[in-house]
């Protein structure tokens, strides 16, 4: 429950500081002076968007504080999934600074306005009009069944499972439409690897088949100048091995005479041996040369080979077609696999449809079984508020589709009068008819789930009379179990009212302030009479106000 509110530099408020109490609390002022206000202030500490409009004084901060008994609420859990301080008495600050920014805290740790909204939903539920048309939503009037079906932890596991069911139906359609898109590419792809794997490609193979195509093409010139080489070395009297064994045998003569001429001769004797070698080896490979067209043929052919496959997959060498082979053949593989993949993801589905279909079907079962009770309840209720021929026929719709909350389809049909037919809620009922319906159905809500402090914003639209009397009863009863605000012009409901605040406008030199005020047992009845009668209050008035009080 919240137990203090203070305001400070916000809209119309210079300064307030309130403390609430358990039970029924009403609230009330004449139009303008300033209960949106509060509201509003609340709503920022629950974390809805603030801006430069909220300060009063726009040269200083706006503050506002609530305090919150929250020992009965097992919030723990959420404290530390927050990383957050937990206290039984809770506080959250918001601050609107004059530059537009605003803070949050939640016991002076800084929070997001994403975190203090989910806290806020264990908090305060602000009960609007806007709220009473949501109760023609197909979503809030699940909700209302669900919680008399006692659904909620049977749903919690649902909705984690069709989590994972629609991950793996996603995972699932992807791998179809990329089989699918790949139809084309892989038959195209299985044309280039067959196409490489045939050219039988090895590392290195290119500059080998280069080297031997410029020797078979080149055969006559390369043989022409071996044998002209060989003459050269061996001709008989002039060539070079003749006249390096002169050189030699001169030399010989003179090494004894001096180192010098020992090393030349060392030097002219391995030039001649080494040279001898050379010779051999001249004479060897004129001896291997044949001109073969045939093999210069196949040569060529490999190579345009080689070079087209370079040309058409863009690469520069053996090795990349090589890389690009083995790639083709892991995505090839990869799509084999595809199939493969595809059923077991399909019976993994299967399976989980299977379970979801059980959840479905216990969630269908038990909506079955809660209906019946929930309309026995609400007309029961809305009977006591002057509806005496109501009547509601809520209508379940199993469906092939997987909803958040199952497979159910509603249709939440109603009829005030009799001889009327049964209508969609939202286009038969009026907005006195859907205020009545919305208290009815909090209060049986009370009963099942454990709701948080409620704020009825002028829930008592469009009635009066005794059937306001019985809704400040209504409310008064919920009061035994939840802290409950109602912010009313009826006095028939402020009479109700365990504590009575009143919201009041004044103007002070240029100035227009409001405040709240806790009302004693005397400004009650005065506030009470002015209800009734207006600012002349009467003796009836007055009478009036103390029989309701009493």
């Amino acid at each position: 429950m919240i137990t203090s509110l203070s305001i400070k530099n916000y809209a119309l408020i210079e300064k307030l500081a309130i403390d609430f109490s358990k039970g029924f609390s009403i609230i009330t002022g004449e139009t303008g002076a300033g209960k949106s206000i509060i509201l509003g202030a609340i709503g920022l500490v629950l974390g809805k968007r603030a801006d430069l409009t909220s300060l009063k004084n726009k040269e200083e901060k706006c503050v506002i504080e609530a305090q919150f008994e929250i020992s009965k609420y097992n919030l723990k859990d959420f404290f530390e999934a927050n990383d957050l301080d937990y206290e039984d008495e809770t506080i959250i600050r918001r601050e609107i600074l004059p530059s537009g920014k605003s803070r949050a805290f939640i016991n002076d740790s800084p929070v997001n306005l994403q975190e203090l909204q989910d806290l806020s939903l264990y908090l305060i539920d602000i009960h609007s009009q806007q709220q009473t048309q949501e109760l023609s939503d197909e979503s809030v009037q699940f909700k209302i069944i669900d919680a008399i079906a006692d659904n909620s932890d049977i749903i919690s596991e649902y909705q984690k499972l069709l989590k994972s069911y629609k991950s793996d139906k996603s995972k699932w359609n992807a791998l179809i439409k990329k089989q699918s898109d790949s139809g084309k590419e892989q038959e195209y792809n299985t044309f280039l690897l067959n196409e490489l794997v045939a050219a039988q490609l090895k590392s290195g193979e290119q500059e080998e088949l280069e080297a031997d195509y410029e020797k078979l093409n080149n055969v006559e010139i390369i043989k022409e100048s071996l044998d002209k080489s060989l003459a050269i070395a061996n001709e008989e009297q002039f060539g070079v091995f003749h006249n390096l064994n002169e050189i030699k045998n001169a030399l010989q003569k003179v090494a004894p005479f001096s180192l010098e001429y020992q090393n030349l001769f060392e030097r002219i004797t391995s030039l001649a041996i080494e040279f001898d070698d050379v010779s051999k080896e001249l004479e060897n490979c004129s001896e291997k040369l044949l001109n073969d067209p045939a093999q210069l043929e196949l040569v060529n052919q490999k190579l345009q080979l080689i070079y087209n496959l370079q040309k058409k997959h863009q690469a520069d060498s053996v090795d990349e077609l090589l890389q690009i082979q083995s790639d083709l053949g892991n995505a090839l593989l990869e799509l084999d696999n595809m199939d493969e993949e595809i059923a077991s993801l399909s019976k993994i589905i299967e399976q989980k449809a299977t379970e979801l279909d059980n959840y479905a079907n216990q969630i269908h079962q038990n909506r079955i079984n809660a209906i019946p009770r929930l309309s026995e309840q609400l007309i029961s209720i809305l009977e006591t508020l002057g509806m005496p021929n109501v009547r509601f026929k809520m209508e379940l719709t199993p469906s092939e589709t997987y909803f958040q909350n199952g497979k159910d389809e509603l249709q939440f049909l109603f009829s005030a009068n009799k001889g009327t037919d049964f209508g969609l809620l939202k286009k038969v009922a009026s907005g006195g008819e859907m205020s009545r319906i919305m208290l009815a159905v909090k209060a049986i809500l009370a009963k099942y789930s454990k709701l948080p402090t409620l704020i009825f914003d002028e829930i008592d639209t469009g009635v009066s009379g005794e059937i306001a009397i019985r809704m400040g009863e209504i409310m008064k009863e919920m009061s035994n179990a939840m802290q409950i605000f109602a912010i009313t012009h009826l006095p028939q409901i402020a009479a109700k009212g365990d504590s009575h605040f009143k919201v009041s406008k004044s103007t002070v030199g240029d100035d227009t302030l409001s405040e709240l005020k806790l009302l004693s047992q005397e400004d009650r009845i005065i506030e009470i009479a002015q209800m009734l009668s207006g600012a002349n209050i009467s003796d009836s008035a007055l009478n009036h106000a103390k029989q309701l009080l009493n």
